[in-house]
């Protein structure tokens, strides 16, 4: 393979071409939800190896929203796992494309973030029983992509006339940490709802940067950690159906100072909901009704020699030697831009794209969207001499150091062309 810093090895801008029975200057959105718990003595992800679950705490969930105007429509799906591979995202898109063809709706414009818990299985492979078996289970894993494809149909078949608005606030402040840098953390709660003429909420998404790891590793129950409180009271306060966005959580940006307990997980998720609803009080109007889309495939670089072992071992089910295919996407909704992060990006990451989103609306990054890529880290964490907290674990769980320039640069471009796009 060329190596090159990073290769792109497909170029794809798009705008939806997909007529809607929607009256000029409209948006329609349906959303839909499902839960996807995994059978008991499944592998759990994010800890140590042969962690086995026991039972179900409290339930995971693939959440959707399907957002169209006359010409365009997007799909937007949480999923509560540590970090859905983009193989795994493909197979999805398939699997809709068989549901919804493309002169019906574009499957290439699905976006999928996952919620980042620890309590969930293992969809990635690395924590099987030991470092030479993995930790996926192929049957979960089809059971996954089928419900994740008939949640999206779903949403789609759902989509109504929406009235769309937006608000954010400052969330998190005393314990939500930069564990590893504390003077960088991006504490912004960003906030997108489609509701009905008469008010009735369809969906709001929140975009929030927090690892759901108030639960430890003693842990074996399911659980989606504290975006399950948050759940449960947006359920409470505002109905529909309710995705927990996550943001840029790189360089281990997670709860401290806390007790590692469910009570503690649900009532922070419950304070997360509080604070969104009083947000939404003074939520302003989103402005427009256009849709665009882009994105790029392209070829990640991975120095990272246990990446290459692990797949080629068949732990990872994926291929990987001095680079893998991945996906960065640029979107935008009314004055509201999105942009994704295939993987566990620096907050650095984070203010860099939100500064090139030139908008007057909502910002979001949507981190472990589209791929799950270990730790994208600026690079001061390869350097040695900065001897920043937990490094070496995390640079070891990372591409490489040119991760991060790479996925910029793609972002740069996508930001550049989206300035140029109409509905």
């Amino acid at each position: 393979m060329k190596k090159t810093g990073y290769l792109i090895i497909f170029f794809l801008t798009v705008i939806a071409g997909v007529a809607q029975n929607t009256p000029a200057g409209k948006l329609l959105a349906g959303a839909a939800e499902a839960v996807i718990n995994p059978p008991n003595e499944s592998f759990l992800a994010g800890y140590d190896q042969n962690r086995r679950s026991t039972g179900v705490h409290d339930n995971l969930y693939v959440k959707a929203v399907v957002i169209a105007n006359r010409v365009n429509a997007l799909a937007l799906v949480t999923i509560d796992c540590i970090g859905l591979p983009y193989p795994v995202v493909q197979q999805i898109r398939d699997a809709v494309e068989l549901k919804l063809p493309g002169d019906v709706f574009n499957a290439g414009h699905i976006i999928i973030s996952s919620t980042h818990t620890h309590s969930g299985p293992d969809v990635i492979g690395i924590w099987g029983r030991d470092m030479m078996h993995t930790g996926t289970d192929s049957a979960y894993i089809r059971f996954l992509v089928t419900t994740t494809a008939e949640v999206i149909e779903k949403a789609w078949k759902r989509r109504q006339t929406a009235v769309a608005k937006y608000a954010d606030t400052i969330f998190g402040e005393g314990w939500v940490e930069n564990v590893s840098d504390s003077a960088e953390i991006d504490r912004t709660v960003s906030i997108v709802q489609f509701t009905t003429s008469g008010g009735k909420n369809i969906a709001t998404l929140t975009n929030f940067a927090c690892h759901p790891t108030f639960l430890g590793r003693e842990n074996t129950l399911v659980s989606a950690d504290f975006p399950s409180g948050f759940y449960k009271q947006m359920k409470k306060n505002a109905g529909g159906i309710n995705l927990y966005v996550q943001g840029a959580i790189g360089g281990w940006v997670q709860p401290e100072k806390v007790a590692r307990t469910f009570e503690e997980a649900e009532n922070r998720g419950s304070a997360l909901a509080a604070a969104v609803t009083v947000a939404l009080k003074q939520a302003k109007k989103l402005q427009g009704s256009a849709i665009s889309f882009s994105s790029t495939r392209f070829e990640m670089p991975v120095s990272n020699k246990g990446f290459r072992q692990m797949a080629g071992g068949g732990i990872i089910n994926r291929d990987i030697s001095d680079g893998t295919p991945t996906e960065i996407a640029w979107f935008s909704i009314g004055n509201a831009v999105f942009a994704t992060h295939p993987g566990e990006t620096s907050p650095l990451y984070s203010f860099a794209t939100k500064a090139l989103m030139t908008n007057n609306g909502p910002r979001f990054v949507i981190g472990l969207g589209l791929d799950e890529l270990g730790y994208i880290l600026k690079p001061d964490f390869f350097d040695p001499l900065t001897k920043l907290h937990a490094a070496p674990y995390l640079t070891g769980m990372s591409p490489g150091e040119s991760a991060g320039a790479a996925m910029m640069q793609v972002l740069k471009e996508l930001a550049g062309k989206h300035d140029g796009i109409a509905e």
